[in-house]
């Protein structure tokens, strides 16, 4: 795989991107973007700090779990965004940037994608990616926010997922869905240019111009669940999300609203009407 480049990753960035980039900067190696833009100054409101790397050697997914980032295997990105005002429902923005990723890797046309509540990417029933997102600092009139991807491309070798997952018994990477990639330089550019137009289309309307998206590619709907969230443990059917991004179970004592948790998959079934 080749080195990434800033020029090589600017070239597929439409004008919006362009026009509201701060700073883009590309990294050999690195602890982690997300990380690495955690400690930066915020962007001015509505302006964009984006960090790539070619290999990171403290990843990290959500509740601190370390992710994989081999030198050369994937594409790992972060970016940061002050909104203006605060964003309603800031707590979706992560399902929106989830419909964003499938977007970007439909443009090249890379197919198959599902995604799992909260922040997964699937291919193949497998954990193809995941999405980071965490707020840097917050003010009574705004917020910025740091947003984090990390996609499989090739892997060199098999390897275990460890504790990088609660509920996939495979990682995948995009190789295994169309053996004749684009360059990672295009993929990151795409990713970019999709994620920033998603940023603001999110910050005019919420995740309400997300959810129908969103809905079409949940892998979770139909499957029997065992959700462990931090007050309790919920059994029962996936049944989608509500407008506000909650997860949706099906239980024995009706449909619970779920916030936060880690998923185990409990065999499928379908949803009762």
């Amino acid at each position: 795989m080749s080195k990434l480049d800033v020029a090589g990753v600017r070239r597929p960035l439409t004008d919006h991107a362009v026009a509201n980039l701060e700073r883009l900067e590309v990294f050999s190696s690195i602890t982690s973007t997300n990380t690495y833009l955690m400690t930066q100054p915020p962007p001015p409101a509505g302006r964009y700090l984006v960090a790539i790397a070619d290999h990171q050697t403290s990843g990290r997914g959500r509740h601190q779990r370390r992710w994989i980032s081999a030198p050369g295997s994937g594409v790992y990105l972060s970016i940061a965004y002050t909104f203006p005002s605060r964003a309603k429902q800031l707590e979706g923005l992560t399902l929106a940037i989830g419909v964003a990723v499938v977007s970007a890797l439909r443009r090249l046309d890379i197919s198959g994608l599902s995604l799992k509540w909260p922040n997964d990417i699937v291919a193949l029933d497998g954990k193809l990616g995941g999405i980071l997102t965490e707020i840097q600092s917050g003010k009574a009139t705004d917020v910025t926010v740091v947003t984090g991807i990390g996609l499989n491309v090739c892997f060199e070798q098999t390897f275990e997922l460890d504790d990088e997952s609660d509920w996939a018994q495979k990682a995948v990477d995009l190789k295994s869905i169309k053996p004749d990639l684009p360059d990672r330089e295009l993929m990151a550019g795409t990713l970019v240019d999709s994620l920033l137009l998603a940023i603001r289309q999110f910050e005019e309307s919420g995740l309400a111009g997300f959810t129908d998206d969103w809905r079409q590619h949940d892998w979770l709907h139909g499957k029997k669940i065992t959700v462990d969230t931090p007050a309790r443990q919920v059994n029962g059917i996936a049944a989608g999300i509500a407008d506000d991004g909650a997860l949706l179970v099906e239980t024995k004592d009706g449909q619970e609203r779920v916030l936060s948790g880690s998923i185990a998959l409990a065999g499928s079934a379908e949803v009762a009407n």
